[in-house]
């Protein structure tokens, strides 16, 4: 595809800002962190009603990712993705001003939305805006800015708490600390202003005169008219309804993408996410100390979602997620002995976390993004990540709930192996149903569904 230097660096600036639809995500995931302790003050909070404060946007996520698919299919990718901007930003202030739980809530459910829409349409974007050889590559900087954005929301935290005293951060530091979002939020709105609308969605909707002209910003004329010729033939052999997703081949691209989005939340990433310094300081090491690893985790997942973007295109999808779940099955197996044999070793317990994020961040943090936006057909690509994305968010619930519950109850050990065994599962699905579809178009890979 496009082999011509000017217009690969033009992929790759509006793919770029595409992906920052994941540091939104990534920001507003761990914005709440470091708020909620003096949101709980502040507004006197019990149990119930903190942990209602801390997990609310997440469930807005879930709307928000059943609404993107039929959104995205009506109004274009570029337009949906404008709307959640807007409403990550009316949140982003809504939290920062509430005078009540109640109006703090409302706020998040709707930064919540934007968050699970642009969950699925920055991929899908991004996917469908790429050349073949590239997609890989380009798709992962959407995990890549997830990752970015915690960890610069965890440092935009720290500066803020260390601006006042207690009371001020009580008062006013958590009020800057979810407001800041508004920047972030805004400069993705500008953004998207100077991005084309999703050729294939702009061919789907009978406008192919655009459709070519974009292609044509992205690929020389032959391979943008031969690229035409083949989303054309795709769209007069879809009917584009839900209903196909379930007949028999496309069936197989369904469960595939859903199977992908919840078991990149159950194999353990969040519960090392979200309960890292509770875990460190269960086998020994002080609270600071236990901050300290936290950040070494965001470290370790930065340079190796690196690694992904490397390698995600020359190695495949299929071998990279081999190796890196079989590499977290190792270590969650070891996570899991520290605990069962009540070793105070800080250190072991420390690399076989960092070998656990390692493998996930240049496997199962990105590959997901990239096949569930890759392997359904075009008509019916915005329903489909829909139920894909759904799921992804599900798995984020149950395991925002369930986490805490099994560590206290079956503890560390039992917790972890059941990670593990969710993580064989994962290698034998990989190995048994997920095809190869690096350098393949995106029509090359429906074909595949096809043959089934």
């Amino acid at each position: 595809m496009a082999t011509d230097t000017t217009k690969l660096k033009y992929v790759y600036f509006i793919s770029s800002i595409a992906a920052m639809g994941g540091l939104l995500f990534g920001y507003d995931t761990a914005v709440i962190a470091g708020a909620i302790g003096f949101l709980e003050t502040k507004f006197q909070l019990t149990p119930a009603m903190t942990g209602w404060a801390a997990s609310s946007a997440i469930w807005g996520c879930v709307v928000g990712a059943m609404m993107a698919g039929y959104l995205s299919d009506k109004f274009g990718r570029k337009k949906t993705l404008i709307l959640t901007a807007i409403m990550f930003a009316i949140s982003s202030i809504g939290a920062a001003i509430p005078t009540n739980l109640s109006q703090f809530v409302a706020a998040r459910l709707i930064g919540g939305l934007g968050i699970g829409a642009a969950s699925m349409l920055s991929p899908m974007y991004i996917s469908e805006m790429s050349p073949a050889d590239k997609r890989g590559m380009l798709v992962t900087l959407y995990q890549l800015a997830i990752v970015l954005g915690i960890n610069l929301i965890y440092f935009i935290n720290l500066l803020i708490a260390g601006s006042g005293t207690e009371q001020w951060n009580i008062d006013m530091g958590w009020r800057y600390m979810l407001g800041s979002g508004t920047i972030p939020a805004v400069l993705f709105l500008i953004a998207l202003v100077l991005v084309p609308e999703s050729p294939r969605w702009l061919a789907s909707k009978g406008k192919d005169d655009e459709a070519i002209k974009i292609l044509e910003k992205l690929n020389s004329k032959d391979q943008a008219a031969s690229l035409m010729t083949e989303i054309k033939s795709s769209l007069t052999e879809e009917k584009g309804t839900i209903r196909e997703l379930f007949a028999p081949g496309l069936r197989t691209a369904l469960i595939i993408g859903m199977f992908l989005a919840l078991f990149s939340q159950i194999t353990g990433i969040n519960a090392i996410i979200y309960y890292a310094p509770e875990i460190f300081k269960s086998v020994g090491f002080g609270t600071d100390s236990a901050m300290l690893q936290t950040v070494i985790i965001g470290i370790t997942n930065t340079v190796f979602t690196f690694v992904a973007i490397k390698f995600i295109d020359q190695a495949g999808r299929r071998k990279l997620l081999l190796w890196g779940v079989s590499g977290m099955l190792v270590c969650l197996v070891g996570v899991g002995t520290v605990f069962h044999f009540q070793l105070s070793n800080g250190p072991l317990l420390l690399i076989f976390i960092l070998g656990f994020i390692a493998s996930f961040a240049c496997s199962l943090g990105p590959i997901p993004w990239v096949i569930i936006s890759e392997i359904f057909p075009t008509k019916t690509r915005g329903v489909a990540m829909s139920f894909a994305t759904l799921t992804l968010w599900i798995g984020v619930v149950l395991i925002t709930q369930l986490t805490p519950i099994l560590l206290s109850k079956a503890g560390g050990a039992i917790t972890f192996w059941i990670f593990a065994a969710n993580s064989v599962m994962l290698v034998l699905f990989t190995y048994k149903m997920i095809p190869e579809t690096k350098g393949k178009t995106l029509e090359e890979i429906e074909k595949l569904w096809i043959k089934h």
